[in-house]
Order: structure tokens, then C-alpha cells, then sequence
């Protein structure tokens, strides 16, 4: 017995420190990879910039530098932000290593704001350097990948790929009959006829209601993208949706007779083709280099220190109480930040990306009031992405001044609030009861385990009435607005940007970039004094990985393993939060 219990002791203490050791292996190859990742690059002559096209970029380059750790490859490779992929367009201008850019496409949608800003730069890029644009796609190239194709000199594709140009429609999934066979009712009260996120739960197909906006939404998206693609290949709009109806890019040589790309090249036709453009001979060599690795290439322009600062502040996610995480707004965490750019004298103006479908009212409410009082100290511009509804909205509405691009999704001034009760799936599925002693008659409200009682649904409706009502009056408020008129825009309907801005939601078409220019313009400060300070700030490395190392190595292998599916399992997770009051799009919805 002795013996067995020094052997097991051994063994145990054996394990652990395995595991030490290992941890610090770990560590120290982590240290290793960040360390040689934060290296000045330097560009070769006769260089291509490559953009990685159909991909997933963030308003924001992750500033965690284990956020591009791949736990099945051990390799550490970042995906740049669009802040940095916008800079990096604009640096390429003037950089003369850099003789153009490739658009290497891909099959993931990046949303298609954040596409139409990438376009808008290469565009600028061609006319204000003269350089290069050229598209190539091997595979498929669909539709938001097609879109930024359009900003390039030439579109070429491999001889077996695929145009995906085919109009655009929207997707909701339903629970409600998931729901019923597992016996759980979703209980909700909501303001606001078109507040279609709580439809997934309580209905099986759309409501007319949520059916018109969504026609009208998608609808304007692709109109602004028809418009801008006719002008950018000289093919009429009415032709372009006849291409559409006809599927004409399902063949490459449909897609090339249709004029919807210029060539069908081979890869080693491609590489041909870019160093003729670059002033190469056929047997000179070519140098590639990613936007990641060009992030890290000096600006010599750019200004590193100023006592005027500017200070953007990156909202992205579903907006939650407390600090949140690197994936959601903590409506607390941000109105903290915002308070410290408010009464920092050195910050002259605030610049509030907002890419958000909403979320939780109450902390939506906690942002707004930092914002409106920013916004008497100094300008305060907000910059819309791919998506600022509802609580995403709101929180915009203080703003001196708002930027969207005419494809983001807006509005969705409503609220609404959602109890499940799930006491027939633990009592007629489970076999699990339960019984309640209370003080007072409703102090077990709200409950899960049985369904809200009249006078609770009351309750609970005029706390979404009161909501809303708020909603409502800051809006108006921030727009210089009536209540009704907001209202009568209002009752949870979303907006394409296009429409947002004729009817007064929205100020100015226009990126980030456009909205830092507003911003220091608004400031009175001069353009060539001034930098930008992103927040929030990036952690020290070494604690992140301490404290968080398992939470990224775990969600770095989910993501590898589901790869595109990786969206069904955020939305499965984003459902435990839906509980209590919420100012949320529909979110859950698919366009392309």
C-alpha cells in the first residue's frame, strides 16, 4: 500500500510538472512568435500589395497579439483590421517599392460596408497615384467580392471559376417549433410593429410587417450596388439585372462574353500580367507582400505624437451590461473610456466606430449618457459600419455628426423584451418540478419555470413603453427632432443607409476615414497636426496571456473546426443573453 501510494504521488507530481513545463514552452514560443511578429518590415522593390478579399476584417486589427494564435498549425498570423487596410491603401500611394495592388479573392463576406470603404479607397488609390488595381479570384468569386472588384483596372478570373452575381436576398431562421417540441415558450412584449428580432421565437415565417422592411432594406443595398457597378464597368443597370436574373456568371466565359470581368488568366498568366504592369521583364522576379506584413512598413507621414489628438473609439458587437469581452461593447468597460476622452484636455475630438446590432437597453443607456455629455464638450462623430441599429442606434444618436455608408444597416428604434419559460421541458420532458415560497405576490417575478401572469405582462409592457418613450425622446433630442417624427421612422424599423439619411437619421455618406476628417474639422484643428489614439487600448501581452490563454486556444479551435459555421455557433451563444429588455435588430439574418 505504501509503495502504491508513492508511485501514484509520484506519478501526479510527475504530471504537473509536464504541465509547467509544457505552459512555459508554451509561453515562451507565444513570446517568441509576437516578438519576431513586431518587426519593421521592409519592402522589395517592384512590390505588389496583396488585399485579401473575401475574408472576415474587423473594423479594428485585433490589438491582442494572440488573437491570430492557430492552435492546429502553432502559427500566429494577425488579420488586419479595416483601420489598417484603409491606412495601408493610402501609404501604398506614396510609397514607391509598391507598383500596384492585387485583390486576392476569397468566399467569406466581410458585410458589405465594410466592403464599400475598401472600394472607395482603391478607387481613390487609382486616381490619385496612378497605379495598378487588378482583381483575381480561382475559385468563386461572389458577391460583396465582386462589388470591390469593381474598383480595379481589370477583373481577371481562372478559366474554371464562377461569377456569383445573382441579386441579393435576406435569410431569418425560425425556433419557434424547435422551441414547442422541447417545451419551451418564449414570452415576450415589445414596442414597435416592425421590432422583427423577437419574430425567430414566437412566429414560423415573417410578418408583413418585418417582410416590407426587409424588401425595402435589401432592396436599396442592391440598387446602390447596381448603380456603382454600371458605373465602374459601363454596363447599363437595367442590363446588370438582367445578368443577375440570368445567372450569366455561373460560366466563366458567360461572365467574360457579359463583360462582367475583363480576362481568364492562369495563375502563372496573372503573375505574367502584374509584371508587365510593374515595368518587368517576363523572367524578372515579382515580389508579393500581405497587409499584414505592410502594417508594419514606416509611414513616414504619418504623425506619431501631437498635442491634439483624436481618439477612436472601436464599438463592435452585441452591447452588453458590465465589461463584456473582446467580442461585445461592456456598456460600463466603454462608458469609462469615453468619460477619460471627455475630460482629457489633450483630446480634441472623439471619433465613435460603431458596428453593432444593439443589445441590452440599459447599457445602451449607460453609453448614451457619456456620449451626450462628451458631445457638449467636444465634437463627437460617429462612423457607421456594416451595422448600427436599435442599441447600436442609440448610442449614435448624441453624435455631433454620423457617417454611414450607404449600404450599412441603421434605425431599428424599438425595444423589446423576451422570458422564456421552460417549465414544460423540466416537467413533461425531464421530469423535474419545481414549487416557489414567496413573501409577496410577485416576488419570484420574472420566473422561467411558469408562464407571466396578466399583471406581469402589464408590468413588463410599460417597462418597455417607458423604454422605448426614452428611446424615442433622445433620438429626437440628438437629431433636433419631434418625438411624433421619430416615432413615425421609428416602431423598430431598420433603414438601408441610403434611406437613413432622407429621413434625417443620419448626416453625411461616408467611412472612417471620412468621419476622422469630419472630426478634426470639426475640432478647428490643422491637418497635418494632430494623431490618432485607438481604443481601447491593447493589454500588456503577457497578462492577456496568463489570464486568458485558454479562452483563446479554445476559441481559436473552434473556429478551425468550424470554419463559415462558426457564425451558428455565436448565434446559439448570443441567445443566452437575450433575456430582459433589449434594443436589438433583428440580427440573426443572412444577405447575400
Amino acid at each position: 500500500m505504501k509503495n502504491f501510494l508513492i508511485y501514484t504521488l509520484a506519478t501526479i507530481t510527475g504530471i504537473i510538472l509536464v504541465s509547467i513545463i509544457f505552459f512555459f514552452i508554451m509561453v515562451g514560443s507565444l513570446s517568441v512568435m509576437v516578438a519576431s511578429g513586431n518587426k519593421t518590415v521592409a519592402v522589395s522593390n517592384n512590390s505588389v500589395l496583396v488585399l485579401k478579399g473575401g475574408v472576415q476584417i474587423p473594423d479594428r486589427t485585433d490589438p491582442n497579439p494572440f488573437s491570430g494564435f492557430d492552435i492546429i498549425n502553432m502559427t500566429l498570423t494577425q488579420a488586419p483590421g479595416l483601420n489598417d487596410i484603409l491606412h495601408n491603401i493610402e501609404k501604398a500611394e506614396s510609397d514607391p517599392k509598391i507598383k500596384g495592388i492585387l485583390i486576392e479573392n476569397g468566399l467569406l463576406a466581410s458585410g458589405w460596408a465594410t466592403t464599400e470603404e475598401i472600394r472607395d479607397a482603391l478607387l481613390k488609390f487609382r486616381k490619385e497615384c496612378g497605379k495598378f488595381v487588378i482583381s483575381y479570384s480561382d475559385y468563386l468569386l461572389e458577391q460583396e467580392g465582386y462589388y470591390l472588384s469593381t474598383s480595379a483596372d481589370k477583373i481577371y478570373i481562372n478559366p474554371s471559376s464562377t461569377v456569383d452575381f445573382k441579386g441579393l436576398s435576406g435569410e431569418i431562421m425560425f425556433y419557434k417549433k424547435a422551441l414547442e417540441k422541447i417545451g419551451v415558450e418564449v414570452q415576450v412584449t415589445r414596442h414597435g410593429k416592425f421590432k422583427g428580432a423577437v419574430e425567430p421565437y414566437i412566429l414560423d415565417k415573417l410578418s408583413d410587417e418585418n417582410k416590407e422592411q426587409i424588401k425595402e432594406y435589401v432592396g436599396s443595398i442592391w440598387n446602390h450596388v447596381v448603380k456603382m457597378i454600371s458605373a465602374a464597368r459601363g454596363i447599363p443597370e437595367e442590363k446588370l439585372n438582367l445578368l443577375a436574373d440570368k445567372l450569366a456568371g455561373n460560366i466563366a466565359s458567360s461572365a467574360l462574353e457579359s463583360g462582367l470581368v475583363d480576362g481568364l488568366l492562369f495563375r502563372d498568366e496573372l503573375n505574367d500580367t502584374l509584371k508587365a504592369l510593374s515595368g518587368l521583364k517576363k523572367d524578372d522576379k515579382i515580389h508579393f507582400i500581405s497587409m499584414s506584413k505592410y502594417s508594419k512598413v514606416p509611414d513616414l507621414k504619418k504623425v506619431t505624437y501631437s498635442k491634439n489628438k483624436i481618439d477612436v473609439i472601436y464599438a463592435s458587437g452585441t452591447i452588453v451590461m458590465g465589461k463584456g469581452t473582446d467580442y461585445n461593447i461592456g456598456g460600463n468597460r466603454y462608458a469609462d473610456i469615453i468619460r477619460e476622452a471627455r475630460l482629457d484636455t489633450s483630446v480634441k475630438a472623439i471619433v465613435m466606430r460603431v458596428n453593432s446590432p444593439g443589445g441590452n437597453a440599459i447599457a445602451s443607456d449607460i453609453m448614451w449618457r457619456e456620449l451626450m455629455l462628451a458631445a457638449k464638450a467636444k465634437p463627437v462623430v460617429i462612423s457607421m459600419g456594416n451595422l448600427a441599429a436599435s442599441g447600436g442606434y442609440y448610442i449614435s444618436a448624441p453624435g455631433t455628426k454620423i457617417y454611414s455608408s450607404p449600404t450599412t444597416i441603421s434605425g431599428s428604434i424599438g425595444v423589446f423584451g423576451m422570458i422564456p419559460n421552460v417549465g414544460d421541458l423540466l416537467e413533461k420532458k425531464l421530469g423535474i418540478s419545481t414549487e416557489t415560497v414567496k413573501t409577496n405576490a410577485n416576488s419570484d417575478f420574472p420566473s422561467i419555470y411558469r408562464p407571466m401572469s396578466v399583471y406581469e405582462k402589464e408590468t413588463m409592457q410599460a417597462s418597455i413603453e417607458k423604454i422605448y418613450g426614452d428611446f424615442v425622446s433622445k433620438v429626437a433630442e440628438g437629431r433636433k427632432m419631434t418625438a411624433v417624427s421619430v416615432d413615425s421612422i421609428g416602431q423598430g424599423r431598420v433603414w438601408s443607409g441610403s434611406s437613413a439619411m432622407k429621413i434625417g437619421l443620419i448626416d453625411e455618406m461616408g467611412g472612417l476615414k471620412d468621419a476622422i476628417k469630419g472630426a478634426v474639422t470639426l475640432a478647428g484643428i490643422d491637418f497635418n497636426s494632430y494623431s490618432v489614439r485607438e481604443l481601447p487600448e491593447a493589454e500588456d501581452p503577457y497578462t492577456r496571456l496568463l489570464t486568458q490563454l485558454g479562452g483563446e486556444l479554445r476559441m481559436s479551435f473552434i473556429k478551425k473546426e468550424l470554419g463559415e459555421s462558426f457564425r451558428f455557433y455565436n448565434e446559439i451563444t448570443e441567445i443566452r443573453d437575450l433575456s430582459g429588455v433589449q434594443a436589438r435588430l433583428p440580427y440573426f439574418i443572412e444577405i447575400h
